[in-house]
């Protein structure tokens, strides 16, 4: 099926993982890797190895210029380095357009736990899209960088190469966006991606279960910590709008009668340094059962949160790289719906599985 040339923006904790985790299923047999924290090992004739990084952007002045190798051990990177045994890529990371990529409070933390702008001149992105002959640009900037990720995805646009908005900025899930990528027959899935077993996919797992058996669910919340940039960043109230509005949608589409905003509190709690990429959730749901019997659900999480991420981002890759393949374009309406937090139509996680499955198999056009 030849390979599948990715670009990455955003050279933090989750395009180590995604690259750590290519490399390491490059080194193990596909009976082996089945089984081995894959959702799906061959993907429409495409493996985890056949992904192959052609372009990378950041704005780190540790990361810029340097091999990719490197930057993705650089700091801020702080996820566990399960896999260091790399190749020497024939990258190197150029200069992105920093626009609001920053937030401002990051200045007052120490300089190995923030971003630090590089002095560079950008580079042009959709040049660089068109010279690496790229087929996905896959977008892991921070929360909130509105006008950086509405850059990168016109570069896609006039690249004319798929992008993967792994971030809760809107772009798939914007009639707007959406119906420009359509225009192009440009494949995008989008927004906000999911991790393997999160407290996302928890959270709307045990809401469905709620309101299957029967349970009315009164309040709910999910509070979240860690140490890393994601978090450091979100400590910035202002960037969290679309954050919790994806967050807050994915389980709230489970539920089949009205929450309030006061009834359903979904988003970051805090920043611990020494967490790194550890992420704890804890989730609560109170409820009435038969007899209007009162109930409730305490659930604590522990994941290495990049990781997490990671095998969902595979699987987003080769779905749009098939669809490229097959000339399918505009929003992937059944990965978005089982890979992403916020994708234009929602659907529970069961469907959701079964249509992208079908997708995969040809049977299913988006």
């Amino acid at each position: 099926m030849g390979k599948v040339r990715i670009a990455i923006a955003g050279i933090g904790n989750c395009a180590s993982s995604l690259l750590q985790g290519i490399e390491y299923y490059r080194s193990l047999s596909s009976a082996a890797s089945v089984s081995t924290g894959l959702m799906h090992y061959d993907l429409g004739g495409y493996n985890p190895q056949d992904i192959e990084v052609v372009a990378a952007f950041d704005i780190d002045k540790r990361k810029v210029n340097k091999p990719l190798k490197e930057a993705l051990f650089a700091k801020p990177n702080c996820t566990m380095v399960f896999n260091g045994d790399l190749p020497e890529y024939q990258v190197a990371v150029l200069m992105g357009e920093v626009l609001d990529g920053i937030s401002p409070h990051m200045a007052e933390y120490p300089e190995d736990r923030r971003f630090i702008a590089a002095d560079e001149k950008p580079c042009d992105v959709a040049q660089i899209l068109k010279d690496s002959k790229a087929d996905i640009l896959l977008s892991y900037l921070p929360v909130g960088s509105q006008k950086a990720t509405e850059y990168y995805a016109s570069a896609c646009l006039e690249a004319k190469v798929a992008f993967v908005n792994c971030v809760p900025v809107f772009i798939a899930s914007n009639d707007i966006w959406a119906k420009r990528f359509e225009e192009k027959n440009i494949p995008i899935i989008g927004d906000d991606v999911k991790s393997q077993v999160g407290a996302t996919i928890i959270h709307r797992t045990l809401a469905k279960l709620f309101m299957d058996r029967g349970v009315k669910i009164d309040h709910t919340y999910q509070l979240n910590v860690g140490g890393n940039t994601d978090f450091l960043n979100m400590l910035n109230q202002s960037r969290l709008k679309s954050k919790k509005i994806s967050k807050t949608e994915a389980v709230s589409s489970q539920v089949t009668h009205d929450l309030t905003g006061d009834d359903i509190h979904i988003g970051p709690s805090d920043y611990v340094p020494w967490m790194n990429d550890n992420k704890v959730c804890f989730l609560r749901i109170e409820g009435h059962g038969f007899g209007n019997v009162p109930m409730n659900l305490e659930l604590r999480l522990s994941v290495e949160d990049s990781p997490n991420s990671a095998g969902v981002v595979i699987d987003a890759i080769r779905c749009c790289k098939i669809a490229k393949d097959r000339g399918i374009g505009g929003v992937l309406l059944s990965p978005s719906a089982y890979f992403m937090k916020h994708p234009i139509a929602q659907y529970s996680d069961e469907d959701a599985r079964k249509m992208v499955e079908e997708f995969i198999a040809g049977k299913r056009d988006r």
